[in-house]
């Protein structure tokens, strides 16, 4: 992106935001990357970017360990590998070896099913592979702490178990020598000293003639000298003969080493590469979690959609106090290319217009913005500022001569994939010729089809928002009433200075007020008032409105609650229902169940009887008892509207009827606990307690 002037990175305060970057880098490569961070204009690298922040932010949420811990620059180790005749040392391969690993382990994370959840994190990986040799080959020459093993060689074996034991043949005789001397009283300290690389004796300077072999040296002091006895001194060559030995063999299978592993040199310094760019993919989430930064749509072309955008360094110092950031919401597209915000100074004018500019250098960088997830950014090839006093003392430029030459250079520039910042458009010169060149440079941006921000306190600029094409209107929220500014863009309306307001708040005297409103224009006061009239009404319609949407809201949960509440009910029924077929349907069971059972006894009867009749009989009481029933139902009634129970004691003579099939009759006999009735022409025997007396109703004519 090509960016007018030059300091617009540190006026957008986009320099900052590299720093915050930067210090959440852990490799050199990715602190580099960020300190250098540039902001793109291909819409494809921007997707890439943006989405593997994402990712990997969604990893840091998820607390999912990504396997990349490798911090270490080797920059100048793979450099020497890739010369021929280079050596490397143990050191520098075990760090090369914890490359590798680093590397291995991430080819191991993206199994199938993480590639395709992950794929823009997996895109870091495409061109390269894991090479198992590198890892292997420096496993059999060196240990975990990069000392040469000793079969690495059969050479180096051999050495190593000669001086073995020639350094216990020198340990031995040097501890009888040290012995012999101590018990003459010779030496100075009886614990074995080294001096050159060899076995010596720490003995009194006055007895340094007393004993027969070589004087490595004396102490500062001259009071001790370090002499190596002529018993340990073939030994001593021995053993630093071998030691030579083992070096010049350390010292050969290290250079085969590197020039075995310097053909995969190339191959080192990607994935060195590749560990830095997932520490910069790390770094980029992380600062997302400072400001709470979200994935946006990119569209390729010019366009602003923020829904809910915060200053992202304005809501890190905010949080740090614990005070609440107000978010920006505003839409810049084909229809309304630009946006002239007007408001009382300290309104939030400037760090709205800021707000935007960072937020969109920030997007075309491939950062996380905080913005809610529905915003949508285009793609601008160039971006150009104009904020405060840019006063040239170089040129002896006025304040407002310096401010005609950046507004030139946008004009000349501006296109169709401009995006332009001016705040107070027009000030620093008269304010009708300043206004009026205000409004050229207006159309003009807008003939182009730039899209920008503008802020101002011209109403003149105010006036033609509101009657041009593609330019709107935009006002910054005050309380009149505290004199506070409330921070909230208002799409659609100017906003009042509140030049006045503010001076009667603050005790201006009244005839001075008075005096400066006769010497303002009477359409100009009347327009202004007009407007902070206007905001006062919009912000208790917004208040009436947000009472509305609560009630709303509150009707819609007792909506809720009451379905919820009807449903129950309904649920209830259809349990009840259920359960009440289910006990029908228990009862059909249990008769059909009687009826199998009384079937099988009948046929049983059937086989064994020769009454055959009384049998049928049966079996017709069964399979017809429903019928009977309805026969019974149908005499009961019939009894009922001719006979009423009276009660009493069971006596000859009197009228009864029989419980079970309402039949009546007259008692003629009784036989202790039963009684013979008389049914029409027949007598039966019926047990007492299943008559009831009655008595017959008197029939009305």
């Amino acid at each position: 992106m090509k960016l007018f002037p030059e300091s617009a990175i540190v006026q957008l305060e986009f320099e900052k935001i590299r720093t915050l970057l930067e210090q959440h880098c852990k490799t050199e490569y990715a602190k580099q990357k960020s300190l250098g961070l540039r902001i793109h204009t291909r819409l494809s690298f921007i997707e890439t970017e943006l989405r593997q922040s994402h990712e990997f932010r969604q990893l840091l949420q998820h607390s999912v360990y990504f396997p990349n811990d490798f911090v270490l620059n080797l920059a100048r180790e793979l450099k020497l590998l890739g010369i021929p005749g280079a050596v490397l040392s143990g050191e520098q391969f075990v760090h090369i070896r914890k490359l590798a690993e680093n590397i291995q382990n991430i080819f191991r994370w993206f199994d199938n099913e993480r590639r395709l959840a992950y794929n823009g994190l997996a895109l870091v990986l495409e061109g390269t592979y894991y090479e198992k040799q590198i890892k292997d080959r420096i496993n059999e020459i060196l240990d975990d702490q990069g000392v040469v093993m000793d079969h690495a060689s059969e050479e180096l074996r051999r050495i190593r178990v000669s001086l073995y034991k020639k350094r216990g043949d020198l340990r031995r005789v040097f501890e009888r020598v040290v012995q012999k001397l101590n018990k003459q009283g010779y030496l100075a300290d009886i614990e074995e000293s080294f001096l050159n690389g060899r076995r010596v004796l720490a003995v009194f300077a006055e007895q340094k003639r007393m004993i027969k072999g070589i004087l490595h040296g004396e102490s500062d002091t001259r009071r001790t000298a370090f002499i190596e006895p002529e018993e340990t001194i073939e030994l001593n060559n021995e053993v630093y003969s071998l030691e030579n030995e083992e070096q010049r063999e350390i010292y050969r299978l290290l250079r085969a080493l590197t020039a075995d592993l310097s053909g995969h040199a190339e191959l080192l310094k990607t994935y060195l590469q590749v560990a830095g760019e997932y520490d910069f993919i790390r770094a980029k989430a992380r600062l997302a979690q400072d400001y709470n930064g979200e994935y946006p749509m990119v569209v390729d072309k010019a366009h602003i959609h923020a829904v809910n955008a915060y200053h992202p360094l304005l809501f890190i110092y905010n949080k740090r106090l614990e005070k609440p950031t107000i978010p920006v919401s505003l839409t810049l597209d084909d229809k309304n290319r630009i946006l002239v915000i007007s408001g009382p100074n300290a309104g939030g004018k400037t760090v709205t217009m800021k707000t935007i500019g960072l937020n969109q250098m920030m997007v075309q960088a491939g950062l996380l913005v905080p913005v809610h997830p529905s915003s949508v950014f285009g793609i601008f090839k160039q971006l150009m500022i104009h904020i405060g006093d840019t006063q040239s003392l170089e040129f002896e430029l006025s304040t407002y001569s310096s401010h005609l030459k950046n507004m030139k250079h946008f004009m000349e520039t501006a296109n169709g994939k401009t995006l332009f910042f001016i705040d107070e458009l027009g000030s620093g010169s008269d304010p009708n010729l300043g206004g009026a060149f205000a409004e050229v440079i207006m159309e003009e941006l807008a003939r182009k089809h730039a899209m920008g921000i503008v802020t101002t306190h011209y109403l003149n600029l105010k006036v033609m928002a509101n009657k041009t094409p593609g330019i709107i209107n935009g006002a910054m929220a005050f309380d009149e009433q505290n004199l506070m500014p409330m921070y909230k863009l208002i799409i659609g309306k100017p906003g009042s200075s509140y030049t006045f307001s503010i001076a009667e708040r603050i005790g201006l005297e009244k005839r001075l007020i008075e005096r400066a409103r006769q010497m303002v224009d009477e359409d100009h006061f009347s327009l202004d008032r007009l407007l902070n009239r206007t905001e006062q009404d919009l912000r208790e319609l917004e208040l009436k409105e947000k009472e509305l949407n609560k009630l709303l809201k509150e009707n819609e949960r007792l909506k809720k609650e009451m379905e919820q509440v009807l449903d129950k009910e309904k649920h209830r029924q259809q349990v009840e229902l259920l359960k009440e077929q289910n006990r029908i349907s228990e009862e059909k069971m249990i008769q059909l169940k009687d009826m199998d059972r009384k079937m099988k006894q009948i046929l049983i009867e059937w086989k064994k009887t020769t009454d055959k009749e009384k049998v049928m009989k049966e079996m017709f009481s069964l399979l017809f008892k429903k019928d009977e029933k309805q026969v019974v139902n149908k005499l009961q009634k019939k009894i009922e509207s001719k006979f009423d129970e009276v009660g009493g004691d069971i006596r000859v003579g009197i009228k009864v009827k029989m419980k079970r099939n309402h039949q009546v009759g007259e008692v003629i006999e009784l036989r202790g606990k039963r009684a013979v009735v008389k049914i029409g022409l027949l007598p039966m025997q019926v047990d007492i307690k299943d008559l009831v007396a009655v008595k017959e109703k008197p029939v009305i004519e």
